[in-house]
């Protein structure tokens, strides 16, 4: 209550002065924590048509007016139907054709805001130049001004009523509706450039009060909807709002459940909660219906299945249900290059990495206005070339990233790096680049996002140190390349192919033979611990379980031997209890990731792993309901 008089005061106050620096860290949560669910969702809550006189135009029709000073409006069912235009435009790849749809009316209706703001904050995300990162800041902050001139408006009189009576959000218009669910979608991809942004706490403060304030918002709009779903058949834009409140609790529920269970305690003692099941349920329904965001519903839930479940997840993924939901994107847009995108990481995931070749090669094809997407698949290029181990192919596309993509130099340049070393000599010397030299550049390359470094870059600093001009006589990383891949969980994908997971036990068999041959060193040890866990990868993928055994537990024998690489034995204790699991040994293979979880601390990509952890656990400890 008293968050409510500060806010509406606020709002006063700022007519008249600057408020101060420090104010603004906290505006955006105040905002809306003032409003409880049980006042939005009362139970005396009456639904008001949205304002008929509001202005209506025709599609893609010119702001006319809008310079002189005009006061005209688009009505909510135009916002929507624009917003909607532009998203299959978006979809069409033609990106600022969408723009131009949604800039005339940005600062006047809430969905164009909406709209426009989202484009320019997914190029800003793709490209990471800091232009376009100011840019996408600046476009969102307009949203969210716009987003509020059309919520539920608050005077000082009214806060201190609210104290006495419930009745004070009794009224919401259709408008005042969607202003909560427009608002709360801004709020939170602001949030996701403030973190990008700059590493100050300042913004780390700021962008972690915006999740709050957006998570409480998408809470009390559930409420609402539990409120008028009742008499939905009498709501023209019923479906609209379901659709936004599906998306926004879906999203948060599916994401917030697949952190570790250490920092889940942390966050619901603060009022965040996830449920996977429920998530994906709500996703689902969203995707099923036919409101606006239906199709962001089908995207989310592609994202999890294709991407997700891979890289913080067990890497057992449904694909069928993935392809179900692409089916028919692929026939409304056969030629989007996000929809042919996700075409080929499923075509990866059923194993079929050719025809994943042929299908990002046509990704990068069929448009050439961001090429952010092209970077996408380069990406995806050249871990299939990894997988295949055609590493001049994997190398010429790792180029192409280090100099084209600005999103984790670190990693593209360590990744380059390794895939020439896994290259003859000769070979390395076509491509006139320098192996050593390459690995010495990682360090220098690191950033910092939400004033902390990247897991998997802090990963690459620290394996290429062994190159370091201190070292005197640089050390040889063995297989970096096949280090990464595991990093990265592509033994997953390369399990569903016998000729590629042939193809590299011979090759991790060869690294095992070139150790035994060497003189010992402080990294003998190390070294060939990771070409076990390898081996120990490949056999498991071959269904050869008892020499996968043997190899996991002669990495565990060594755990004290270890001098760098601790890493090793906790993933190699994650790998184990898989193989556990595919025997039927379901209680074993729970006791030993709880004590790869709970006894092990302070090692490179530690929550990569608690995330793997936490979503075995998950579908190991109940029946999968997916």
């Amino acid at each position: 209550m008293a968050a409510g008089f500060l806010q509406c005061k606020e709002r006063e106050l700022s007519k008249r002065m600057e408020v101060h620096e420090l104010w603004d860290i906290f505006e955006d949560a105040l905002e809306t924590i003032s409003r409880s669910p049980s006042d939005m969702a009362t139970s005396g809550f009456h639904f008001v048509p949205c304002d008929t006189k509001r202005t209506s135009r025709q599609l893609g029709a010119p702001a006319v007016g809008r310079a002189e000073g005009s006061s005209a409006k688009v009505d909510l069912k135009s916002g929507l139907e624009e917003c909607a235009a532009a998203l299959n435009l978006f979809l069409s790849n033609r990106f600022k054709d969408a723009l131009e749809l949604l800039r005339p009316w940005a600062k006047e209706s809430m969905y164009h805001a909406l709209g426009y703001s989202t484009i320019v904050v997914l190029q800003a995300v793709m490209t990471f130049e800091q232009q376009d990162i100011q840019n996408g800041i600046s476009a969102m902050k307009d949203a969210l001004q716009t987003c509020q001139k059309y919520r539920k408006k608050c005077t000082v009189v009214e806060s201190f009523s609210s104290l006495l009576s419930r009745g004070s959000l009794e009224q919401l218009s259709e408008e005042e509706m969607h202003a909560e669910i427009c608002y709360a979608e801004c709020l939170l991809q602001k949030a996701a450039l403030t973190f990008v942004q700059d590493e100050n706490m300042i913004n780390f403060i700021k962008g972690g009060l915006k999740i709050r304030t957006s998570y409480q918002i998408y809470k009390e709009c559930l409420s609402i909807l539990h409120v008028i779903q009742k008499n939905k058949e009498e709501q023209h834009f019923f479906y609209e709002f379901e659709g936004g409140v599906k998306l926004g609790t879906g999203a948060f529920n599916l994401m917030l459940s697949l952190l570790p269970a250490r920092i889940i305690r942390l966050l619901e003692f603060i009022g965040f909660s996830g449920n996977r099941d429920l998530g994906l349920l709500q996703l689902r329904e969203g995707a099923s219906g036919s409101s606006m965001r239906s199709p962001l519903c089908c995207l989310t839930i592609l994202a999890f299945h294709t991407y997700i479940s891979l890289i913080l997840g067990t890497g057992e993924v449904n694909v069928a249900e993935a392809e179900s939901l692409l089916a028919p994107f692929l026939q409304q847009f056969p030629n989007g290059s996000l929809i042919l995108f996700y075409h080929a990481r499923i075509e990866l995931l059923k194993g079929n990495a050719e025809k994943a070749q042929e299908t990002f090669r046509k990704c990068i094809s069929v448009q050439e206005e961001w090429k952010q997407f092209h970077h996408l698949c380069y990406w995806e290029l050249m871990w299939i070339y990894i997988y295949q181990q055609n590493w001049m192919q994997a190398y010429y596309y790792s180029d192409l990233l280090c100099k084209e993509s600005k999103w984790s130099k670190a990693t593209y340049v360590f990744l380059k790096a390794a895939i020439l070393s896994m290259l003859p000599e000769e070979e390395v010397a076509v491509t006139k680049e320098n192996v050593v030299s390459l690995f010495r550049q990682v360090d220098g390359l690191k950033q910092r996002i939400a004033g902390k470094s990247l897991p998997t870059e802090k990963f690459a600093v620290r394996k290429a140190r062994r190159y370091s001009p201190s070292s005197g006589v640089p050390g040889k990383l063995v297989l970096p390349a096949l280090e990464m891949m595991y990093v990265w969980n592509g033994f997953s994908i390369v399990g569903k192919r016998k000729d590629l997971s042939e193809n590299l036990l011979v090759t991790v068999e060869k690294a095992e033979e070139a150790l035994q041959n060497q003189n010992f060193t402080d990294y003998s040890v190390d070294d060939e611990c990771l070409v076990k866990l390898l081996k120990g990868c490949c056999l498991k993928n071959l269904q050869r379980p008892l020499q996968a055994e043997l190899c996991f537990n002669h990495v565990l024998e060594s755990e004290k031997l270890l001098k760098y690489d601790h890493y090793l034995v906790p993933f190699t204790l994650f790998e184990l209890a898989f193989l556990y699991k595919s025997q039927g040994e379901i209680d074993k293979a729970i006791k030993v990731l709880e004590t790869a979880r709970n006894n092990y601390k302070d090692y490179s990509l530690e929550s990569r792993l608690h995330f793997r952890i936490q979503a075995a656990l998950h579908l190991w400890k109940k029946p999968s309901s997916d």
